[in-house]
C-alpha cells in the first residue's frame, strides 16, 4: 500500500492508494478523531454499482445519511450545492459531522464545496471512484463549482482529512469514463516525468485493458506528482498551474457545449492536442515531441467529435479562465516531454490557427 502525506495549510492529510483499501474506511475515518455522525454524498449511479461495497465499509452510515444527488457535469453548479447543504442541515448535520464524498470528479467537486461552506466547514473524506478523481481532483484541495460564464469560477480552497483511492472501484467505471481518466494520465507524463510517458508508451494496451499492476503502478505516480506539485505550490500561485495542462482550450470546450458533449477528460485531451500545436508552433516544444505526444492521445481511442465550434466562440471563455491576468491569456504549455512553463503569453493569431486545424487532427485520427 502507497500512502502519501500532504502538507496543507489547513494541516496535513494523507492519500492511501491500494487495491481493497476501501474495506480499511471505517477504521481510517475514525482515526480522524470523534464524528457525532458521517454523511455519505454519492450520485444515485455510483451508488448503483458499489452502494453495497460502501455499505460494507461504512456501517456506521445510517440510511437517513446517504445524500445522492446529479453527478452531471451541467447540475455542477450553485443550485446544487445548496441542495446539499439543506440536506446536511435537515439530517442534523453539526460542526463535528464528517461528510465523504463517493464518486468522480463531479461528486468530489461540488461534495467538497458543500463541505467548505456547510457551517464554515465540516470535515471531508475523499473516496474517488473514476480515474481521473483518483489521480487528480480528488487530491489537493480545489473544490468548486461551474457558472453559464466559465468552468469551476465559484469554489474553495478546502483540503480533505483523507483520500481513499481503491483501484478495485474502477472495474464498474463504463469504459468511456474510463479512457476518460487516461487524458489526465497523459497529462502528468507530459507535465512533469518522461519516465511515466515512456511507460504509457509501452503500457497503453494494458491500461486499457485495466491491468491490476500496471494500473496501480500508474495511479500511485500520478498522485505523488500531484502531492508535489500541491505540496510546493498549494494555492496555484506559480509551479500548480502546470496541472492546467490542456485545461484552457479544455474548460472552454466543456462550457461552449453546455457540459454535454465531453466528459471532463476527453474536453482535455482536445485540450492538449491544442496546447500541444500552440507549443510547436510558438517555437517552445520539438516537432518530434508534439508527435509523440499526439500519438499517444490518440491510442487512448477516438475523442468525441469536435462539431462546428469556431475559435471565436471558444475566445471570450478563455479570457475569463483562472489563469488570465489582464484579460491576457496565460497558457501552460510543454517545452519537453516531462518539462512544461506555465503563464505564457502566446498571440492570438496562433491560438486560433490551433483550434482551427484541430478539425485536420480530429479528420486524419478517424482515416
Amino acid at each position: 500500500m502507497a500512502i502519501m502525506r500532504i502538507r496543507s495549510s489547513a494541516g496535513a492529510y494523507e492519500v492511501h492508494c491500494a487495491h481493497g483499501i476501501l474495506a480499511s474506511a471505517s477504521r481510517q475515518i475514525e482515526r480522524l478523531g470523534v464524528a457525532t455522525s458521517v454523511f455519505l454524498l454519492s450520485s444515485p449511479r455510483v451508488w448503483e454499482h458499489l452502494g453495497a461495497n460502501f455499505r460494507r465499509a461504512l456501517p456506521m452510515i445510517p440510511r437517513g445519511h446517504v445524500i445522492l444527488f446529479d453527478d452531471a457535469e451541467a447540475r455542477k453548479d450553485m443550485p446544487t450545492v445548496e441542495a446539499l447543504c439543506r440536506a446536511l442541515a435537515q439530517a442534523g448535520a453539526d460542526r463535528h459531522s464528517v461528510v465523504v464524498a463517493a464518486g468522480g470528479g463531479v461528486v468530489g467537486d461540488v461534495a467538497g464545496y458543500a463541505a467548505a461552506s456547510y457551517l464554515r466547514g465540516v470535515r471531508l473524506v475523499q473516496i474517488p471512484t473514476t480515474l481521473v478523481a483518483q489521480v487528480d481532483s480528488a487530491i489537493g484541495g480545489k473544490t468548486g463549482v461551474n457558472l453559464p460564464e466559465g468552468k469551476n469560477l465559484v469554489g474553495a480552497f478546502y483540503p480533505p482529512k483523507l483520500v481513499l483511492a481503491d483501484p478495485e472501484l474502477l472495474r464498474t467505471l463504463p469504459h468511456r469514463e474510463y479512457r476518460s481518466g487516461l487524458y489526465e494520465v497523459i497529462k502528468y507524463g507530459v507535465i512533469a516525468d518522461a519516465e511515466l510517458f515512456a511507460l504509457l508508451e509501452k503500457q497503453m494496451l494494458a491500461c486499457l485493458r485495466r491491468d491490476s499492476a500496471t494500473l496501480s503502478r500508474v495511479i500511485e505516480r500520478c498522485i505523488r506528482i500531484k502531492a508535489r506539485v500541491v505540496i510546493a505550490d498549494e494555492r496555484e500561485g506559480g509551479l500548480r498551474q502546470i496541472l492546467n495542462f490542456g485545461h484552457t482550450v479544455g474548460h472552454a470546450l466543456e462550457a461552449v457545449t453546455g457540459y454535454r458533449r465531453f466528459l471532463h477528460g476527453e474536453a482535455v485531451g482536445w485540450g492538449m492536442i491544442a496546447a500541444t500545436m500552440i507549443g510547436a508552433a510558438a517555437g517552445n516544444l520539438s516537432e518530434k515531441d508534439a508527435a509523440r505526444i499526439l500519438r499517444l492521445i490518440s491510442r487512448v481511442g477516438p475523442l468525441p467529435a469536435l462539431g462546428k465550434v469556431p475559435a471565436a466562440k471558444l475566445r471570450p471563455i478563455m479570457a475569463s479562465d483562472k489563469k488570465t491576468r489582464a484579460g491576457k491569456v496565460r497558457w501552460v504549455l510543454p517545452q519537453k516531454i516531462g518539462k512544461t512553463r506555465w503563464g505564457v503569453e502566446v498571440g492570438w493569431p496562433v491560438v486560433a490557427r490551433a483550434i482551427h486545424e484541430l478539425t485536420a487532427v480530429e479528420y486524419a485520427s478517424r482515416a
